[in-house]
């Protein structure tokens, strides 16, 4: 069976061919009982305790020097994807008791024991191969303990596309030992003004592949992701007729290279979120005259007013389902976190802490919202349960940190700081460590929306 998989891809989409390994000739080739049982190997969550030791060999190239600088690349990415995950202790090549010249793929052509004697408890391998003009990857994953084979996928590609071969394989290999999607093809949008002016960029999950978006000259701001990854939503500062200063509503389409106008209406039109079907953004618009949510329809680009209040409202963050919105409204005083359904009814605040509380981000597995609270005379990053209970406090002391959000795995959140002095792009995990700063010499960044993963 073949597919083909379009991705975004060093700033441009790319289209590959993907194969499943999983064929009937290889499935008659392992018994039924070796194959992955119907549960995560590493419940994410708990593996922070304990790192899951994993090795990674060397990938076989059949002795073909045409593939060996290939294969090494295909090595250093799957090998950086899973360290950035910081669930994995990674053995080092050091301690490889394993003849690689040697040694095949399966389990009848190389000793298990080579493995779990040097306490791997996980065992990733790989071979690779030309294919006509093209790149074949055959990829494995094996539970070293019991010799079961989680994972076995063959992917075929062009030469130019063997990094982003990589990141599928070592999305697949987070994929079948926690269950979850791996962020490895995904990319993170900000506005950053290291020309002067703030201008909306894209980069992949890692801080790599810089690309920029807009060229306004002007104040682009408040990126969001569609959820198909195809476009992005953002505000810019612009001047309507009579020199008037306003804030509209714009896209850019990644397939067509080109923006569009989604709405102008007077006043602010910003703070943009898609619904998780791409049908609908939510945002905040004042041409009624108070700043309040509205959902856009992004095809006629009707609005339907949502909120009504007698302070502001703004931040919209769907909940997964789409049922649910978290939003920041000065209704009851200082801005604080509110939920209310998506139509607007049945509103309930949230957090009662501190002064002013923005920017909630809800999780993708719909157990947690992120929000920057300020607290300390500074902005800092906390999550809490949906209904607002469980506040956690994630940053502390280290500057100002604001507009968490998180990644499509729920592992990860990030957020600006300027704990170094300018604003930069961080990543941390959910339980806010292993911080990673992702931007160096962007000027000052703000506003991370992290995209999913391609479809």
């Amino acid at each position: 069976m073949e597919f083909w998989a379009t991705i975004p891809y060093d700033g441009r989409m790319r289209t590959f061919t993907l194969i499943p390994v999983l064929a009937l000739a290889l499935l008659q080739a392992v018994p039924a009982a070796t194959l992955a049982e119907d549960r995560p190997y590493i419940p994410v969550g708990t593996a922070r305790a304990k790192k899951t030791v994993l090795a990674l060999a060397e990938v076989r190239t059949g002795g073909d020097a045409r593939l060996d600088k290939i294969g090494q690349l295909i090595r250093e990415t799957v090998n950086h994807d899973l360290a950035f995950m910081d669930i994995f202790q990674l053995l080092g090549q050091a301690a490889f008791l394993e003849d690689s010249k040697k040694a095949g793929l399966t389990p009848d052509t190389f000793k298990m024991s080579d493995w779990s004697s040097i306490g791997a408890e996980i065992l990733v391998k790989a071979g690779l191969s030309f294919e006509g003009p093209n790149l074949a990857l055959e990829g494995y994953v094996y539970e070293t303990a019991s010799g079961k084979r989680i994972l076995g996928k063959r992917y075929v590609a062009s030469q130019a596309d063997a990094k982003a071969t990589a990141h599928t394989f070592a999305n697949d290999i987070v994929g079948s030992l926690t269950g979850l999607n791996g962020i490895f093809l995904t990319k993170i949008a900000m506005s950053c003004d290291r020309n002067g002016k703030k201008e909306i960029y894209i980069m992949d999950f890692d801080g790599t592949n810089v690309r920029q978006i807009t060229r306004h000259r002007s104040i682009a701001f408040a990126p969001a992701w569609s959820p198909d990854g195809t476009r992005i939503a953002y505000s810019l500062y612009t001047r309507h007729r009579g020199n008037i200063k306003n804030i509209d509503l714009f896209e850019f389409d990644f397939a067509s290279n080109t923006h569009r106008l989604l709405s102008n209406r007077k006043g602010i039109n910003s703070g943009a979120a898609y619904s998780p079907d791409g049908k609908k953004i939510a945002m905040t618009m004042s041409f009624l005259g108070n700043p309040d949510i509205f959902v856009l329809d992004p095809v006629t680009k009707t609005v339907e007013r949502v909120t009504k209040s007698l302070g502001f409202d703004v931040d919209p963050s769907w909940s997964p389902d789409g049922r649910r919105m978290a939003f920041v409204s000065s209704r009851s005083g200082g801005p604080m976190v509110f939920g209310m359904s998506s139509d607007g009814s049945d509103v309930q605040r949230l957090t009662y802490a501190g002064k002013y509380n923005a920017t909630p981000s809800w999780s993708p597995q719909n157990n947690k919202v992120a929000f920057a609270g300020w607290i300390d005379r500074s902005f800092d990053i906390f999550i809490m349960n949906p209904d607002g209970s469980h506040i956690e406090r994630l940053t502390k002391s280290q500057g100002s940190n604001e507009d968490p959000h998180f990644s499509p795995d729920g592992n990860f959140i990030v957020f600006s700081s300027n704990r170094t002095g300018q604003k930069n792009i961080y990543v941390m995990n959910v339980d806010g460590t292993f911080v990673k700063r992702m931007t160096y010499g962007m000027g000052n960044c703000v506003s991370p929306k992290w995209s999913n993963p391609p479809r």
